[in-house]
């Protein structure tokens, strides 16, 4: 008898979703409503404007801390960078919070028929 031939091939394997590392049958990870809630999550338009917000804030903040006297003078006295970095880390984090306590729900699945430009209603 031939080892190779008893060894299950890749061929055989069961397909594993690559959303939630779970066995799936059809492979796709819109018949799992946890993966799509997920993916919903990933792209909430709040963490992504929240995101840039808190990277622009760091680095604004940042720069204000490290201007010069120069860049204060020019600015009447006042350290623009640094207050307008802090506001927007502030943005970022209304943003940020507001994701966190209001999660969007993702979306059901829609029937195929749903979609069909070529039914009409009469």
């Amino acid at each position: 008898m031939n080892e190779q031939n008893d060894r299950p091939g890749p061929h055989d394997r069961t397909p594993v979703d690559d959303w939630t590392g779970s066995e799936d049958s059809s492979g796709t990870p819109a018949d799992d409503p946890a993966a799509r809630g997920r993916a919903a999550r990933l792209f909430d338009i709040r963490r992504i404007i929240g995101g840039l917000f808190l990277v622009y804030g760091v680095i604004l903040t940042v720069t204000g801390i490290v201007d010069g006297q120069e860049a204060v003078t020019k600015a009447a006295g006042v350290r623009v960078n640094l207050w307008t970095g802090i506001g927007m880390i502030v943005v970022a984090a209304i943003f940020l919070v507001w994701e966190r306590l209001r999660p969007v729900d993702a979306p059901a699945p829609a029937a195929a028929e749903d979609h069909d430009p070529a039914a009409r209603p009469d």
